[in-house]
């Protein structure tokens, strides 16, 4: 129980870090909570920073993501073979970064962070999920859509790696939650009136 426990306060507090809040501070002094779309994320760094910078964000939000998860793997054993203390880790990552404890639980919408997490869990699906949410989101110029998509194919890739049903059930949950984050981009979507990455 007390692994169970050290990876839900792994994952909230380091998923709690506002990379990309930190960075357009520390560049501008600006809040990027102040800025377009208010969220914390690489896609609303990219308006105040550039595209470089949109990479960078993606790169350590990413690698935030995995920490937890990877600790979790290597020293919070218990239930392993449920993958239980990975799971919670990447749980709390996601709800870390879309609620952060240093932001007033405000936060971006979990999906560099949530990649970061299943490829701690499997490399390949991870790769994946990064591959085609890459390659969506560069077809139609919406990373909010290749996100929704990439995200929403990762418990069956999952399955299909024939994964940890605990590992199929984070994915699935995760989509689900990161979907629901992204409930106004999907709002503008349908109306044609979400903004283009390339624009």
């Amino acid at each position: 129980m007390i692994h169970a426990i050290l990876a839900i306060l792994l994952g909230y507090i380091i998923g709690s870090i506002p990379t990309g809040y930190l960075i357009v501070k520390a560049k501008t002094g600006q809040d990027i909570r102040t800025v377009g779309s208010g969220s914390t994320g690489a896609t609303n760094v990219k308006r105040v920073l550039g595209k470089k910078w949109f990479f960078i964000v993606m790169l350590l939000d990413a690698i935030k993501g995995a920490f937890p998860v990877v600790v979790a793997q290597l020293f919070l054993t218990s239930y392993a073979q449920y993958g239980l203390t990975p799971v919670l880790a990447a749980v709390f990552v996601l709800i870390g970064h879309s609620k952060s404890l240093f932001l007033g639980f405000t936060g971006g919408k979990s999906v560099a962070s949530g990649v970061g997490t299943i490829l701690a869990l499997n490399p390949f699906v991870g790769l994946s999920v990064a591959v085609i949410w890459g390659i969506i989101t560069w077809v139609s110029k919406y990373v909010s859509l290749g996100s929704i998509i990439a995200l929403a194919l990762s418990p069956f890739l999952m399955w299909a790696f024939k994964q940890p049903l605990g590992y199929i059930a984070y994915c699935a949950l995760g989509a689900v939650y990161i979907i629901w984050l992204h409930r106004e981009n999907i709002k503008r979507l349908v109306k044609g009136e979400e903004n283009k990455v390339r624009e």
